[in-house]
């Protein structure tokens, strides 16, 4: 069973992406790091093979950045559209489902977890968390397009991860969760990669 893995970015534009990092990696450094963090990503949605790797591009596809990844990485690009980050995601999976969607903010996320998340959906379940320690989810997979789930959520806050499990309550989702993970949001998060992610750190230029 073919599952595609989309991959949400936005535009690695200094000022506009990881600016909660700006003071201490400079919007410079911060748009630097989330260049190797989307790379990261897709080498890990590739690498798990579980199906087609799609880069869902924020705002449109039109940054180089993006075009340099569809060469490198020999996959398909697509805009997220217009909305919040529920509508979009939901459109995701209008587009396309059964399958995978992850962030670029965890390089703790591994094939593994994609692959676990993969085979839940196989299994017929209705779909897969992997929770976040900010309250939130890095990865999420689901059998079919489901809008309720994404619907009134207050997106950034640390209630996301706990409204998503009361939506697929509410739809009657039988839903497997992954072991928790981290993102990569506050400075505090660098000492984590520096650690535990040299090769990144390296080419984030954190090193």
């Amino acid at each position: 069973m073919s599952i595609p893995v989309v991959v949400f970015a936005k535009a690695p534009e200094p000022g506009r992406t990881k600016t909660r990092l700006a003071p201490a990696l400079g919007d410079e450094g911060s748009a630097r790091l989330h260049r190797a963090l989307i790379r990261r990503s897709l080498a890990t949605a590739i690498a798990a093979n579980i199906g087609p790797t799609v880069l869902a591009c924020a705002p449109d596809t039109a940054h180089p950045f993006f075009g340099d990844c569809a060469r490198e990485f020999g996959i398909a690009l697509e805009p997220q559209g217009e909305g919040d980050l529920g509508e979009r995601m939901s459109r995701a999976f209008e587009r396309r489902a059964p399958a995978v969607l992850i962030g670029t903010d965890c390089p703790a996320l591994t094939p593994t977890h994609l692959r676990e998340a993969g085979r839940a959906l196989a299994l017929g379940l209705d779909a897969a968390l992997a929770p976040a320690e900010d309250g939130g989810y890095v990865l999420i997979a689901l059998a079919r397009a489901a809008p309720a789930v994404f619907a009134g959520v207050a997106w950034g806050g640390s209630d996301v991860l706990a409204a998503t499990r009361t939506r697929m309550a509410q739809a009657d989702f039988v839903c497997t969760e992954l072991p928790l993970l981290w993102d990569v949001d506050r400075p505090e998060d660098l000492v984590r990669v520096r650690e535990r992610f040299p090769g990144l750190a390296d080419e984030a230029g954190l090193a």
